[in-house]
């Protein structure tokens, strides 16, 4: 009996002891936060501005498809040609960083966004015209590629070295409920909007949001402003190829063409088939962005534990099924089940989209410093964007052609050339 009260007073004991944590989430959340970044690591700044880029990014990506189909008229066929330029600043990453080689990753994080802030200026001070339109979402997607892979260094950077996977899913997080918050603001805008009497050709409607976002971007521009300078300084390699990194090459050109069909052509699928709205085509992205709040720190951790091989071969098992959805709902059910099963399948994707953290995991698993990294993340980016425009290029044209059904096979035939691929990778065995 003396015993068991003893054990009952030393389990009381540890319960008070640990306590505070229990009852604080502020304080477990710093336990958190310390656990995966370095100590002497400042990312307050850092994380703001991802959170002002996400809603800013919210707001921008919310209305694209809506403001070209809608108030600019692209047609299916121009809406390749439009991703062709837009898309064209990824292929150039490495030759425009190559050109900043001397600039610290911080400064070009700097850049970026301030390019971005100056395409959305651009875009709510023009009118609809398809080249001037087309110019400054240019503009803006300069920034972005520039944004890229200094992003994912300077996040591996801040972490400890066995916690990348899940520094990335947080810092992929805080941009995903950025993203939440700009598509609710698009959702309840536009139907306000349309509650007030508005046109859905309008182009007022799109002016507020590209002026709410612009304010936005323009704020972090300012945070970005006060970041030290935390990464490392010094020359960065014009251009770096190397043998050990092909692997990676080659999965970043079959998940670059991939990504594209479902970015260029998957919400013009909904708009131009199915006559999706602003308001419902923003809903759907604030769903995507909620999955991915939610998976993103889940495949982060997952990556660390089962490692990154598993996680590219096995993702494209739900990849082949969403992608023959997409494109074949429409003959094998009722219209209105077809788009039920599209916009399931629109969520699905982004979700599945998560897993190319994996392959920045096996960059920096291989890689012999952080420079070695950000070489490699931005040489990456051009070699799939190289794929990527030929693959916005010519996909208005299969579309026009032979229909949603090939391209959308096309896609699901890639993603399994990815899976393949991505097995062949060695995985050095640790000693347990």
């Amino acid at each position: 009996m003396i015993q068991t009260a003893k054990r009952r007073a030393e389990n009381q004991t540890v319960r008070k002891n640990t306590a505070p944590c229990a009852g604080k989430p502020g304080l477990s959340s710093l336990s958190l936060w310390k656990d995966i970044y370095r100590p002497e690591a400042k990312f307050g700044r850092f994380l703001s501005v991802l959170a002002l880029f996400g809603i800013s990014y919210g707001l921008y990506r919310g209305i694209q498809d809506n403001y070209l189909s809608e108030v600019v008229n692209i047609s299916r066929f121009e809406r390749g040609i439009v991703e062709f330029f837009r898309e064209t600043p990824g292929l150039l990453v490495v030759f425009i960083l190559a050109w900043m080689y001397k600039f610290t990753e911080s400064r070009i994080f700097k850049i970026g966004i301030a390019f971005m802030t100056a395409g959305l200026v651009g875009l709510l001070l023009t009118g609809g015209l398809k080249v001037v339109v087309v110019l400054f979402m240019v503009l803006f997607s300069f920034g972005e590629h520039i944004i890229m892979p200094v992003r994912t260094s300077i996040s591996l950077d801040l972490s400890k070295p066995e916690k990348g996977g899940a520094s990335l899913g947080i810092t992929s997080a805080i941009s995903h409920i950025g993203n939440i918050a700009g598509y609710i603001i698009v959702t309840g805008l536009f139907i306000f909007f349309n509650a007030r009497g508005f046109k859905r050709t309008d182009i007022v409607q799109f002016k507020i949001v590209f002026a709410i976002s612009a304010a936005l971007m323009l704020a972090a521009v300012l945070i970005a402003l006060a970041i030290k300078d935390t990464t490392v300084k010094g020359p960065r390699r014009r251009f770096y190829f190397a043998k050990k990194f092909t692997i990676f090459y080659m999965l970043e050109v079959f998940y670059g063409a991939r990504k594209q069909i479902f970015i260029t052509f998957a919400p013009y699928v909904l708009i131009r088939e199915y006559g999706a709205s602003t308001s419902l085509i923003s809903l759907l992205l604030a769903i995507c962005a909620v999955c991915g709040t939610l998976f993103s720190p889940l495949i982060g951790r997952l990556i660390d534990k089962a490692g990154y091989k598993i996680v590219m071969v096995t993702d494209t098992l739900i990849l082949v099924i969403v992608c023959l959805l997409y494109g074949f709902s429409h003959r094998i059910f009722p219209v209105q089940v077809a788009f039920i099963v599209v916009c399931v399948n629109y969520v699905l994707d982004s979700i599945i989209s998560l897993a190319s953290m994996a392959s920045n995991v096996y960059v920096q698993s291989i890689a012999s410093s952080r420079e070695e990294v950000t070489a490699t993340l931005s040489t990456g980016i051009s070699v799939n964007h190289v794929i990527s425009i030929v693959i916005a290029l010519m996909g208005g044209f299969i579309w026009e052609a032979v229909g949603i059904e090939v391209l959308f096979s096309l896609s699901a035939f890639l993603g399994i050339l990815n899976s393949v691929y991505a097995a062949t990778i060695k995985v050095k065995k640790t000693a347990s």
